[in-house]
């Protein structure tokens, strides 16, 4: 991610959190830190992909709002993983699943209704995700053709769209202190779009990126 859009998300992250601690909230608002481990995939029948392990860490704010729901914002830096397919330009019979890795932040802003206040809710809400390339974890298979194609190689994909939205559910559970989470992320833009403007051989990838994340959470 470049130095421009780190200081873009950080801006909106605290402008956000300005506003938000204007408001009351019933004497409920906990600061917290969170980390996590991610499970990530594309969905899309361009790549033939295979769902891979990251992680995330970042800080959060839970507030009460009304009634039985309260509000979740944060921001979170992490680093996602997806391995795709490609074969060996000298030996078209020696496949390989090429690792690829995904850095960057998220800043959310969520909505949690209460199944038992302060230990069990459920999560939902837009995120917004800043990332840098989708990088080729090691340079020996840079060059490796990507499977279905003929000319598209695996460096050809690194630079997808760096700014997706994705909406999120989930459910958290644990004490006013401490909690564990399991929440799935969809992307619901394209973030294959910007290999469309690309000069390669396909002119029409569609992919929507897939996550589901367990984590901890400490408030203080």
């Amino acid at each position: 991610m470049s130095f421009k859009k780190l200081i873009f998300v950080t801006i909106s992250f605290f402008l956000v959190q300005e506003a938000y601690s204007q408001r009351n909230f019933d004497h409920y608002n906990r600061l917290g830190v969170t980390a996590g481990y991610t499970l990530f995939d594309i969905n899309t029948s361009d790549l033939t992909t295979q769902q891979s392990g990251g992680f995330l860490g970042g800080f959060t704010t839970r507030g009460a709002f009304r009634n039985n729901f309260d509000l979740i914002y944060g921001l979170s830096f992490f680093s996602n993983k997806v391995e795709i397919l490609g074969r060996n330009p000298i030996d078209s019979f020696e496949t390989q699943f090429i690792d690829y890795e995904l850095q960057g932040v998220q800043i959310k802003f969520l909505g949690s209704y209460n199944i038992i206040k302060h230990h069990l809710s459920l999560e939902f809400g837009p995120i917004l995700n800043v990332s840098g390339k989708m990088k080729v974890k090691s340079q020996t298979f840079e060059e490796f053709i990507i499977d279905g194609y003929t000319t598209l190689i695996a460096k050809d994909l690194e630079n997808i769209s760096p700014v997706n939205f994705h909406v999120m559910g989930g459910i958290s559970g644990g004490l006013e202190t401490f909690r564990v989470s399991v929440q799935y992320q969809y992307g619901v833009t394209n973030m294959l779009n910007k290999l469309n403007d690309k000069d390669l051989e396909n002119i029409d990838f569609k992919g929507n990126s897939s996550t589901l994340i367990f984590a901890l959470i400490v408030y203080f």
